[in-house]
């Protein structure tokens, strides 16, 4: 199986976790950081480079704006502000709340469109997190 492969195979499965109405809110955001994540790092192998560690997202991207483009800025942030600001609240902190699922949910739509225009007809991610959200009777 290929690097590019394994991720998008992680993306799916970490995809299942958010959808899982069982798990908490913070796992579930925790699952959309992953997911989201592999996603990225599914679109960077495509090019042969891998980021290998989620605190490096911004760095390779900046370093290879071939990637993503116009959309490299974009990719980085909604990462970083799942990772840096709603993750750590959520897992670490006091803060528990659907609010932060939602914002979470939106940030990798966000970088699912962008990774699906840079993937071209690669039919691995037609299916939207807010569709699967539904299809699984999940909540926000």
């Amino acid at each position: 199986m290929s690097s590019f492969e394994i991720h998008i195979k992680k993306y799916h499965m970490f995809l299942k976790d958010v959808t899982n109405e069982q798990n908490s809110e913070p796992t579930r955001i925790e699952a959309f950081f992953e997911a989201t994540f592999h996603l990225i790092e599914a679109v960077t192998a495509k090019h042969r480079i891998h980021i290998n560690k989620h605190k490096l997202v911004r760095n390779v991207l900046e370093l290879n704006k071939g990637i993503f483009g116009e959309d490299t800025e974009k990719v980085w942030r909604a990462f970083q502000e799942v990772e840096n600001q709603i993750r750590p609240g959520q897992a670490y902190g006091g803060a528990i709340n659907g609010e932060a699922l939602e914002r979470t949910q939106e940030l990798t739509e966000v970088v699912k469109n962008i990774c699906e225009k840079h993937l071209g007809s690669n039919p691995v991610l037609r299916k939207s997190t807010k569709e699967s959200f539904r299809d699984n009777g999940a909540r926000k």
